[in-house]
């Protein structure tokens, strides 16, 4: 059985474009991820038909990911691992 990898809170997030978001982790990483694929499943549905409400994305402390009025959000972990890290130019 693998171990899963630790989760690491999101402390920011912005959107960048569409279904791109740009994420600072507490580790220091800051990580930019399509949320397009994520966005699947009854909850989502609302996010992908009105943008206004995916834009309505903010950050929880509590729960250390990104949150949506509607009570979608996605697993810290997930973001983490599916992301990619930013190279700085």
């Amino acid at each position: 059985m693998s171990e899963l990898p630790q989760i690491i809170d999101v402390i920011e997030a912005r959107i960048l474009a569409r279904h791109i978001v740009e994420l600072h982790f507490e580790d220091g990483e800051r990580r930019v991820i399509d949320l397009e694929p994520y966005l699947v499943g009854p909850i989502f549905q609302a996010l992908v038909a009105d943008y206004e409400l995916l834009r309505a994305m903010r950050v929880d402390p509590d729960a250390g990911t990104i949150v949506w009025p509607n009570g979608a959000d996605i697993s810290p972990r997930t973001l983490y691992a599916e992301s990619k890290r930013v190279v700085p130019a």
